[in-house]
């Protein structure tokens, strides 16, 4: 009985000794062996980003040239810029294609378009870095699936050599000595010409449609987008066009010229807010996160006022050329006009 026990402790002792021996050696033949890979992420981060915008944004005088090499640099991001003319076009499209869209970020819609692309539930919220230094008056939704990215006023811009006594208001607009000497912009198609379409039935109401006919034979033609329409201003089709407060300055820094002037009228002129979205469908949304944060940066905002010719949505010291720019004493914020109106607008002025 003794001699088993301890043949039984010999034993037990021989098996201790035998792990603590495979214990020690254990990190020696595992450094031999190929050390254990990491999990890789299967799908590496896109360094693309699809944004849909209006022509003029990324023209070689808009502010998309100077933007995509402001961005790649600072992110490494790439972005691919797709034109859909106006930001009514846009809006249209994306409404169309829904969620097979193919954009991360859309561009360029304005407070008129605010509420029919929230209602549709395309855009994901998304508060960027910087929001709170918008100003405040300009924040088009708390929970921000719009962000603010630029602003001016909608003004009739004017010829001052050709027209020595321009229009100071809607209604000087109709008067026989304007025939045929204005160019407007279709409501349809235009974020510019949306905005007129406000302006005219906020201060006419319901007599908004006698106002369009009043106004009929003071129309030399109405364009589908801005470029085009201020393009034929410039070649001298027409001594007045619809645009912005901000137009002035343009030809001022690039012409040296005060010769084009915004008339601004006693009632007021109607706010613009251009904005940009983040879609939930967005392939590459963390890419489009990046850029809305840039886009409140310094280095997005100060490019706005001398390539795409708004204001700045933050505190940014404006060019000097700016001095011409002419302010109103009222600012307007016309209801959005519905399809119907639309319709009846485009009925009522033979538009197809």
């Amino acid at each position: 009985m003794k001699s088993k026990t301890v043949n039984q402790l010999f034993f037990n002792l021989l098996v201790t000794l035998a792990a603590v021996l495979l214990l020690i050696l254990a990190p020696t033949s595992c450094s031999k062996a190929k050390p254990a890979e990491l999990p890789k992420d299967e799908t590496p981060k896109s360094k693309e980003l699809v944004i849909w915008t209006y022509s003029s944004f990324v023209s070689k005088w808009g502010p998309g040239p100077d933007v995509t090499k402001a961005f790649e640099a600072k992110t490494g991001i790439k972005i691919d810029w797709v034109s859909h003319g106006d930001s009514g076009a846009i809006l249209s499209r994306l409404l169309l294609e829904k969620e097979s869209a193919g954009a991360d970020i859309i561009l360029g819609v304005d407070q008129n378009q605010a509420d029919r692309i929230m209602r549709s539930n395309l855009l994901e919220p998304y508060m960027p870095e910087g929001a709170e230094k918008i100003f405040p008056e300009l924040v088009l939704d708390l929970s921000f699936r719009l962000t603010p990215m630029d602003y001016s006023y909608f003004a009739i811009v004017y010829d001052s050599e050709k027209l020595p006594v321009p229009p100071e208001s809607l209604e000087d607009l109709t008067k026989a000595k304007y025939k045929q000497s204005l160019i407007l912009i279709d409501p349809r198609t235009s974020t510019v010409g949306l905005g007129f379409f406000g302006w005219v039935k906020d201060i006419y109401r319901e007599n908004w449609k006698d106002y369009w006919q009043r106004l009929k034979p003071s129309i030399l033609t109405i364009g589908e987008g801005w470029s085009s329409s201020y393009g034929l201003f410039t070649k001298g089709e027409a001594p007045m066009v619809l645009s912005y407060t901000t137009s002035p300055g343009y030809h001022l820094e690039y012409e040296k010229t005060e010769r084009y002037k915004a008339a601004i009228f006693k009632e007021g002129h109607p706010l613009q807010i251009e904005a940009a979205g983040l879609l939930k469908a967005a392939k590459n949304k963390d890419n489009g996160k990046s850029f809305l944060d840039f886009m409140l940066s310094p280095d997005f905002q100060n490019i706005i006022p001398l390539t795409n010719w708004m204001y700045p949505v933050t505190n940014i010291p404006l060019p000097a050329s700016f001095k011409v720019n002419p302010k109103s004493e009222k600012s307007l914020r016309p209801a959005p006009a519905s399809e119907d109106e639309l319709n009846e607008w485009a009925a009522l002025m033979s538009v197809k």
